[in-house]
């Protein structure tokens, strides 16, 4: 197996769900499983075709409450191509012998390959060779091509290609209880002898969705001109053709799609679009090449260069890392940069969390920013244009700025799930995973970092300025000063670790006092500060003006970063929230012993009517991701100007005490596990980082992969590389280096921008080489351990490390 293929040999029913979501074809405007032509969702397979943000709500009544949900919807299955021969049944793989069964995602070129061998019930051989595309160039188009070959026969094989509006979401089993379906049939029509027509809507954002798909048939690279008969039903649509095969002779279909929705720009209106598309596109081998053309120049931005030392295993890692980055491709591609869409936890790849954007951006945007800064602006820009309702939830909750909510979907309103289902108890428990407040942290964190990255001082005086501002104020607003402790506390809130979200036997949701939210509050306050000293004076006072800051406003934001409360217990050891330490011990070798996998303690303790409220033991770093975002001197920094103590013992002692008490039970879990151990344990952190890794591949969480890949786990994992162990990093306008390689790690090669300056970075054990690729352009400051040096275009730096 190759750098660039995951290959999948043999047919095996029991994990096609897992190799649909690992084989999603997208473009960042939609996405499309990697469902076999012929399948129909059952307890095998499940098609879906989701479009970057392409919302709806729907009403269910649960556990005696109506409850409203916006999904991810489901959209037409434009997949279907089948055949079958003498008037027998359908192809179906589980009604043939298979002879031999090969599926390769070609991460490469963007493609879904599928080669099967089989024998019917009647002996007749055939060899079935599909190749399948989502277009990277033209995001309006997809396409397939079916080759069959008649090895030990001749007859009459009759194809059906079909355009399927009848389908609903039903790719998470625990949400099966709701209200599932969410379009309405429109419009079918025959356009031309090869060409049909279907048209949906959504029942309640009212979002228009038109396909048309062409089918060809050829032989000898000839198309055949065959009568068709057109088949309808209300939201279908197919075409049946019938062909004669002789033995030893091959048959091609290639089926071509366009999908358009009354949500683009640049056209008149989405009926019309896709009508008029497939008039010019050509064949399947016109789309191919300039698909394969537009991925390679993707890979030219983004491929990651991984040697692994001899002694390391073969091609594995690098192979994955490979898949992680062209998932995050097609979940955030150039085309988001036209779309008012952000980026979803599960990507556009099934119905998990039903779409919605949480704080996964947090480990997505880096590698964009280093890349093409310009899609991180563009999901930047999903935030301002909600910055309204992120004020109005703001005031409904009794606060000031703007509170963006924990998930957000279709407006920015707050998306977070009312009840959720526990699986292994059957019971709808209260979801209050709304309290989740540090959101607020991790968007004013990502667009402080994008500054950084581009020097992009027109999005922060326009946009991002405003932005930071509103979650400053908000921030503030949720500070409550205690007179008796002199400290500001932020109470009633939810840290990252999802198992704690009240104290034991209290009827009140939150906890006081998380030390990640507040110090994350006083660092977005300390940058609203900055912004002062950063933007043009006629920026500040237009700002000022608008969203009338004055100076009260400002001493009371100073006034917090000075006086924040940290909650510490043990000596030294932060405490996730205040009260931590009065927690009970848990008995992990006894549950682990009885339960085996135990990341989603919270199912398991609840299952046996007990909590993870009452115990030390978190789903996820929690206190460690202040060590995951911040180096030792800016939390040195902001604990000293607290007032609180901060030593060279306080990030390991942090590190291995919270290590003991993790679960990982969410994949981002390792990803910052792996990075905090970068520096002080080499080989636990490249332990951390290749179970991070195969966190989709081997769905070491059992389950949650098939309905959507994680992609903040795997843009995490790739950022391991990208930044932890090559120490990358942007300070006071100076790119910094500091490499420590894994010892399984012989060499990095990475392409990377900056403030408009392309690099090529190649690190080995050895040797640090930068070299600034040719153009017009000023010197780029690179910082090394603790220099600074100009580096010219079409220039090399290059350092000695030591071991």
């Amino acid at each position: 197996m190759s750098k660039w293929s995951l290959i999948y040999e043999g047919f095996e029913p029991g994990k096609e769900d897992l190799r649909e979501a690992l084989c999603t074809l997208g473009n960042g405007y939609f996405a499309t499983r990697g469902a076999a032509a012929e399948a129909e969702a059952d307890n095998t397979h499940y098609p879906g075709t989701y479009l970057a943000g392409g919302y709806n709500r729907l009403k269910t009544e649960i556990a005696g409450r109506v409850i409203e949900n916006e999904d991810l919807v489901n959209l037409p299955n434009w997949l279907p191509l089948t055949f079958r021969i003498d008037d027998g049944e359908w192809f179906d793989l589980k009604s043939v012998e298979i002879l031999s069964y090969r599926q390769e995602l070609d991460i490469k070129n963007g493609l879904l390959l599928r080669n099967v061998r089989f024998r019917d019930e009647k002996k007749r051989l055939v060899t079935m060779q599909n190749r399948r595309l989502v277009h990277m160039g033209n995001y309006h188009y997809a396409a397939q091509e079916t080759t069959l070959i008649a090895e030990n026969w001749s007859g009459r094989i009759e194809v059906r290609s079909a355009l399927d509006g009848r389908v609903i979401n039903a790719g998470v089993e625990r949400y099966k209880e709701l209200n599932a379906k969410h379009l309405e049939p429109l419009d079918t029509e025959k356009l031309d002898e090869e060409t049909i027509y279907l048209e949906v809507r959504t029942s309640q954002s009212r979002t228009k969705i038109a396909q048309s798909a062409a089918t060809r048939i050829l032989k000898k690279g000839r198309s055949l001109p065959l009568k068709r008969t057109t088949v309808r039903e209300s939201g279908y649509i197919a075409q049946h053709f019938t062909l004669e095969i002789a033995e030893g002779e091959s048959v091609t279909i290639e089926k071509i799609v366009a999908l358009f929705t009354s949500s683009d720009r640049g056209i008149s209106e989405c009926g019309l679009s896709a009508r008029e598309a497939l008039k010019q596109v050509g064949s399947f081998a016109n789309l191919l090449e300039s698909h394969v053309l537009a991925w390679k120049d993707l890979w030219r931005h983004f491929e990651l260069k991984f040697e692994s030392n001899k002694n390391s295993k073969g091609d594995r890692t690098p192979r994955i890392l490979h898949l992680h980055i062209f998932h995050l491709l097609q979940t955030t591609s150039l085309h988001t940069k036209d779309l008012d869409v952000g980026v979803p936890s599960r990507g556009w790849h099934g119905e998990a969390y039903r779409g919605h954007i949480f704080w996964d951006e947090l480990y997505i945007f880096p590698l964009l920013n280093y890349r093409i800064p310009a899609i991180t602006k563009s999901l930047l820009m999903y935030r301002y244009r909600r910055l309204d309702a992120a004020r109005k939830l703001a005031r409904d909750t009794g606060h000031q700025g703007a509170m963006y909510p924990w998930q957000s979907g279709s407006s920015g309103r707050e998306e977070s799930q009312q009840l959720h289902l526990n699986p292994r108890s059957g019971r709808w428990l209260p979801d209050n995973s709304h309290l989740q407040r540090h959101i607020n942290a991790a968007i004013a964190y990502n667009l402080w970092q994008y500054y950084q990255v581009t020097g992009d001082k027109e999005f922060l005086s326009f946009y991002g300025a405003e932005m930071l501002f509103e979650l400053a104020r908000f921030w503030a607003s949720a500070s409550t000063y205690n007179a008796e402790a002199g400290r500001y506390e932020i109470l009633g809130v939810m840290g990252p670790d999802e198992y704690h979200d009240a104290y034991p036997d209290s009827t009140k949701p939150g906890l006081n006092n998380n030390a990640y939210t507040n110090i994350m509050a006083v660092w977005v306050l300390s940058r609203a500060l900055e912004l002062f000293e950063i933007l043009d004076e006629v920026i500040c006072r237009g700002l000022c003006e608008k969203i009338k800051i004055g100076e009260d406003e400002k001493r009371l934001w100073r006034e917090i970063t000075r006086k924040m409360k940290v909650p510490f217990h043990d000596d030294g050891i932060i405490s996730q929230f205040e009260g931590y330490e009065h927690l009970h011990e848990f008995d992990w070798q006894a549950h682990r012993e009885r339960y085996g996998d135990i990341q989603r303690l919270d199912r398991i303790l609840e299952a046996e009517d007990d909590t993870p409220n009452r115990y030390k033991a978190s789903k996820q770093a929690d206190v460690l991701m202040l060590f995951y975002l911040f180096s030792s001197e800016e939390l040195q920094e902001i604990f000293e100007g607290l007032g609180y103590p901060f030593e060279y013992e306080t990030i390991p002692k942090n590190i291995e005490y919270y290590n003991s008490r993790t679960s990982h039970g969410s994949t981002l879990s390792r990803v910052v596990h792996a990075w905090v151990l970068t520096r002080s344990d080499r080989a636990r952190s490249w332990k951390f980082f290749l179970e991070a890794l195969e966190s989709d591949v081997n769905d070491i969480q059992g389950g949650t992969t098939p309905e959507g890949i994680h992609l903040g786990a795997m843009a995490g994992a790739v950022d391991i590389l990208d930044r932890a162990y090559t120490g990358l990093t942007v300070r006071n306008d100076v790119l910094w280096f500091n490499p420590v390689l894994p010892e399984e790690v012989g060499r990095l090669h990475l392409h990377i921008r900056f403030r408009g300056h392309s690099l090529e970075v190649d690190i080995t054990g050895k040797k640090l080489q930068i070299r600034a690729l040719a153009c017009a352009g000023r010197p780029v400051k690179i910082g090394f351990i603790d220099r600074v040096f100009e580096l010219k275009m079409g220039k090399d730096l290059d350092f000695e490390l030591s071991s």
